[in-house]
C-alpha cells in the first residue's frame, strides 16, 4: 500500500508540474519536477524512493532510448555519422583521461582509478534531458540532430568507461589492451542483440496477424515490452542493454516505413498509447532525480571533515572543466561537413556553433543512476574511496548543467538578425493563419456522418476567414488602448439591446420566455466583459445543462415559434445596438465602433441567413460542441507556440485576445 501512495503522489506531481509550467513557461519543465522532488523528500510526507540503478535503467532509460531510436531522423544522423562518433567515442574517453587527472589532482581522496570512474560516469549527455530542454530552446537544427545522435550513443562508451574505472578501482587490475577489446565486443554485440531481438519480434507479431489477430490493444502490448525484452536479453549475454533498445528502435522505425495501411488503427493506438508512457516516465525520471538530492547532501554536508564550500568549489571546477573541454573539442573538430541543410553558411563561423554545443550537454539520470550503482566495498571489504562524495559531485553537475542551459542557451539560441515592421507583419500573420488551419485539422478529426453538415458548415466559416485575409482588417490592428474602448463601446451596444428587448415586451412584440432569454443571455455577455474566467467556467455549465435537456427533451412547436420569435427579436436588438453606438463615435475611439458593429452585422447577417428548415436544435448543438473544441484546439496551439519560443508574449496576447473575442461571438450568438 505504501508503494502505491508514494506512486499515486509522484504521477500527481507529474501533473501538477506541467500546470505550474503553464503559467512560467520559462522555466523548463524537468527544473520543476527536480524542485518538486526535493519538496516531496523533505516535506512532512517524506516521500522516500531508494534508487536501484538496475531496476532504474530497465524501468525507464531503456523506453525512453527505445522510443529516441523510433523517432530519430535516420538520414540526418546518418549524415552527421563521423561528428556523432567523435563526440560519442572520442569525446567520452578524452574526458575520462582529463577530467579523472583534474579530479584526482584536485581531490586527492578520490584515488586515480576512481577519479576515472567519476569522469566516465560524468562524460555522456542525457538523452531524456536534451529532448526535454529541446522542447523550449530552439537550437540549429545541425546541432539539435548532434546532440541527439551523441545521446543515443555516449551513454553506451560512458557506461564501459565507467564500469571498467570501477573494476579497476574494486580489483586493483587494469588492462587497456583488455578494455579496448571489451568495450568493441560489448558495443557491437549490443547493437547486433538489439537488431536481430527487434526482427523477431517484429516477424512474431506479423505471424500472429495473420492468424487473424488483428487487436490492436494485443499489439500495442507487444510494443510496449519489447523495450524491456530487448534490454535484458542484451545485459543477460553480457552485451550493451542501451545500445541494443536504440538499435531497436531504429529497426521499429524502418518497419514503420513500410508498414501496410491496414493496421492504421494500430499505429494510431501505438502513439497515443506511447505518448501518455513517454509523458509518465520523463516526469518520473527528474522527480526520482530529486528525491535522491536531500539524501545525498544530508551526508556530505553534515560531515564536518570537509568543508561545504569547498565541495561547491568541487563541483563548480568539474563542470566548467566539462563545458571548456567539450567547447574545445566542438571548436577543433566542427566544419561545414557537420551541417545538414542546403546552406552551408548558416555557421560559416564556428564560435557560435561550438559554445551553444558545449551547454548543451546537460547531464542527467544516467550519471545518477550509474554514481549510485558504485559498490559499497572494495575486493579487500574496505570500504569504496569517497563514495558519498562521489555520487554528492554527480548530482551537483548534473543540477548545474541543468540550470546553465536552461538560463543561458535561450538567450544565445536566440536568432542575430532583428525582424522588422513588415516582417514582424508578415510572422503575425503567418502564425493567425496557422491558428485558425488548428481549428479546421481539430473540426477534420471529429468528423462523422452524424455532425457532417454542422463540421462542414463551421469549416466553411474558418476557411472564409483565411481567405478573406481577416489579420488585415481593422480588429487586428487595435492596440492596446483601442481593446479598452472596444469594451467600453461593447457595453454600450448590450445596453442598447436591453433597453431594445425592454421596449418589445412593453409593445407585445415578444413573449416573456423570449424576453428572459434574451436578457439572460445578455447579463452573461457582461459578465464576460469584467470577468473573463469565471464566466467562462459558468458558461461551460450553461451548455452542459442545456445539452443534457435537448437530449431528454424533445421541441415543441411552441418552442420552434420560440425560436423565430428570438431570431427576430436578436435582429432588431442588433440594429438597436449599432445605432447607439453609431451616435457616440468620434475620432477617438472610430477604430473600436467599426469592430463591434461588424460583430453587430455579422450576428444580423446569420440571423437572417438561417433558414426555417436549418433551425434544427441536434444541429446547433452539435456546430456548438464543435466550434468550442475547436477553440480549445486554437488555444492549446498558441500556448505551445508560446511555450516553443515560436511566437513572443504580445503575439501570444493577440491570438489569445481573437480567440477570446470568437467565443464572446459564439456565446452571444446561441441564444437558444
Amino acid at each position: 500500500m505504501e508503494i502505491f501512495i508514494v506512486v499515486l503522489i509522484l504521477l500527481t506531481s507529474i501533473g501538477v508540474s506541467n500546470v505550474i509550467n503553464r503559467f512560467t513557461p520559462w522555466i523548463p519543465v524537468p527544473l520543476i519536477q527536480i524542485a518538486l522532488g526535493i519538496v516531496l523528500a523533505v516535506s512532512p510526507l517524506g516521500v522516500n524512493m531508494p534508487l536501484d540503478p538496475e531496476l532504474f535503467m530497465v524501468l525507464f532509460i531503456a523506453p525512453l532510448l527505445y522510443n529516441d531510436g523510433k523517432i530519430v531522423k535516420r538520414d540526418e544522423i546518418w549524415k552527421l555519422r563521423i561528428p556523432i562518433l567523435l563526440m560519442s567515442l572520442g569525446l567520452v574517453f578524452t574526458t575520462v583521461v582529463i577530467v579523472g587527472l583534474v579530479i584526482n589532482k584536485m581531490i586527492p581522496s578520490i584515488p586515480l582509478s576512481a577519479s576515472f570512474a567519476l569522469a566516465a560516469i560524468l562524460s555522456p549527455t542525457d538523452a531524456v534531458a536534451v529532448g526535454a530542454l529541446s522542447e523550449r530552446i530552439h537550437l540549429p537544427k545541425q546541432i539539435m540532430r548532434l546532440l541527439e545522435g551523441e545521446a543515443l550513443m555516449n551513454d553506451a562508451s560512458g557506461l564501459v568507461a565507467f564500469k571498467f574505472a570501477v573494476a579497476a578501482t574494486v580489483s586493483g587490475v587494469f588492462s587497456i589492451t583488455h578494455a579496448t577489446f571489451s568495450f568493441f565486443v560489448i558495443a557491437i554485440g549490443g547493437v547486433l542483440c538489439g537488431i536481430i531481438t527487434a526482427y523477431l519480434i517484429i516477424r512474431g507479431s506479423k505471424a500472429i496477424r495473420r492468424l487473424g489477430m488483428e487487436d490492436a490493444t494485443f499489439h500495442v502490448l507487444v510494443q510496449i515490452l519489447t523495450p524491456f525484452i530487448i534490454y535484458m536479453i542484451s545485459e543477460e549475454l553480457g552485451v550493451s542493454g542501451i545500445l541494443a533498445v536504440v538499435a531497436g528502435g531504429i529497426v521499429q522505425s524502418i518497419k514503420s516505413d513500410f508498414t501496410e495501411s491496414a493496421i492504421s488503427k494500430l499505429k494510431i493506438v501505438s502513439s497515443s498509447t506511447w505518448s501518455v508512457i513517454l509523458f509518465i516516465l520523463n516526469g518520473l525520471v527528474f522527480l526520482i532525480l530529486g528525491l535522491q538530492i536531500p539524501a545525498v547532501e544530508s551526508v556530505i554536508l553534515k560531515d564536518n571533515s570537509i568543508s561545504n564550500v569547498q565541495v561547491f568549489i568541487y563541483i563548480l571546477v568539474i563542470s566548467l572543466t566539462l563545458i571548456v573541454l567539450r567547447f574545445l573539442w566542438v571548436y577543433l573538430f566542427w566544419n561545414e561537413s557537420w551541417n545538414i541543410g542546403k546552406k552551408k553558411h548558416v555557421y560559416k563561423h564556428k564560435l557560435k556553433p561550438s559554445i551553444l554545443t558545449a551547454l548543451s550537454g546537460v547531464r542527467g539520470s544516467v550519471t545518477l543512476a550509474g554514481a549510485f550503482s558504485i559498490p559499497y566495498v572494495l575486493g579487500n571489504n574496505e570500504a569504496f574511496p569517497e563514495r558519498d562524495l562521489i555520487i554528492f559531485i554527480a548530482a551537483g553537475v548534473i543540477l548545474f548543467s541543468l540550470i546553465l542551459a536552461s538560463t543561458v542557451l535561450p538567450i544565445l539560441s536566440k536568432g542575430d538578425k532583428k525582424l522588422d515592421a513588415y516582417n514582424v507583419d508578415m510572422l503575425e500573420k503567418e502564425i493567425f493563419r496557422k491558428v485558425i488551419r488548428v481549428g479546421i485539422k481539430a473540426l477534420n478529426d471529429d468528423l462523422d456522418l452524424d455532425n457532417k453538415k454542422a463540421t462542414l458548415s463551421l469549416i466553411s466559416s474558418y476557411k472564409k476567414i483565411i481567405k478573406n485575409n481577416f489579420i488585415n482588417k481593422q480588429e487586428f490592428q487595435l492596440n492596446i488602448q483601442d481593446r479598452k474602448i472596444e469594451k467600453d463601446i461593447l457595453a454600450i451596444g448590450l445596453k442598447a439591446e436591453h433597453v431594445e428587448i425592454k421596449r418589445l415586451f412593453k409593445t407585445g412584440e415578444i413573449s416573456t420566455c423570449v424576453m428572459d432569454k434574451q436578457e439572460y443571455v445578455l447579463n452573461n455577455m457582461e459578465k464576460y466583459l469584467d470577468r473573463k474566467i469565471k464566466f467562462r467556467v459558468i458558461n461551460k455549465i450553461i451548455l452542459v445543462r442545456k445539452i443534457i435537456k435537448n437530449l431528454l427533451v424533445k421541441s415543441t412547436t411552441a418552442e420552434q415559434a420560440n425560436m423565430q420569435e428570438l431570431k427576430r427579436a436578436k435582429i432588431l436588438t442588433s440594429k438597436a445596438a449599432i445605432v447607439k453606438i453609431k451616435a457616440q463615435m468620434n475620432e477617438e475611439n472610430m477604430k473600436a465602433s467599426f469592430v463591434v458593429i461588424d460583430h453587430y452585422n455579422e450576428i444580423i447577417r446569420k440571423m437572417n441567413r438561417v433558414s426555417n428548415k436549418d433551425k434544427d436544435l441536434n444541429f446547433y448543438k452539435q456546430r456548438r460542441e464543435l466550434q468550442f473544441k475547436a477553440l480549445q484546439a486554437q488555444r492549446n496551439e498558441v500556448q505551445s507556440l508560446f511555450e516553443n519560443n515560436e511566437i513572443t508574449r504580445e503575439i501570444a496576447s493577440k491570438l489569445r485576445q481573437f480567440i477570446n473575442y470568437l467565443e464572446a461571438i459564439i456565446i452571444e450568438e446561441e441564444i437558444v
